[in-house]
């Protein structure tokens, strides 16, 4: 069986990485479950409902063979016309950043437009987006943390530089502890 987070490659070929990358969907727009990469089987488990009365507001799931601080794969929300299958891969191009302290911990977001929709594909960054979009992204987060008892601190939105440096660290960080075997769920 293929492992989402190990065995599939991030890159697209004949295009650059990080500009360019592979996502692997966890969670399609319009839902209300979280459902989250088991590391260990590589399959998708539900790990709650949320507990608020929202839905999140663009495709969620994460680049393969990543590392973020929060020791997970790096989070990536692609903007799409359409939900996504969860499991479904899928080629992205990021657009920006969203940084945010979760529990403590930094947590980034790459906002990111699935290359292939022909509404989003011409958005290139950010600030081609209408402003209102980011609003309802960064209520989402606070407003179903909050009810759930956790703190969070929601910050503005980064251009794609920013996101591209933090693409291109969690890639790293992913073959530094995996060669050290240090990462979870990876069998040796």
């Amino acid at each position: 069986m293929v492992h989402p987070w190990h065995d599939v490659t991030p890159a697209i070929q004949g295009l650059p990485l990080p500009q360019n990358f592979q996502a692997v969907i966890e969670i399609p727009k319009g839902s209300s479950n979280k459902y989250e990469l088991d590391k260990g089987t590589g399959m998708l488990k539900l790990d709650r409902v949320l507990s608020s009365a929202v839905y999140y507001p663009a495709n969620y799931g994460f680049i393969p063979q990543t590392l973020a601080e929060d020791d997970d794969p790096l989070d990536v929300l692609v903007y799409c016309t359409e939900e996504i299958p969860a499991m479904c891969l899928c080629q992205a191009r990021a657009v920006g950043m969203m940084t945010m302290v979760d529990q403590g911990q930094p947590d980034h977001k790459i906002i990111a437009v699935l290359r292939d929709d022909p509404i989003y594909s011409e958005r290139e960054k950010v600030s081609d987006f209408p402003r209102h979009i980011f609003k309802m992204l960064r209520r989402f987060f606070e407003d179903y943390k909050t009810l759930e008892g956790k703190e969070v601190m929601v910050d503005e939105m980064l251009p794609a530089e920013a996101a591209h440096a933090i693409i291109e660290d969690s890639l790293a960080r992913y073959w530094k502890s995996r060669q050290q075997g240090q990462i979870k769920g990876l069998k040796t």
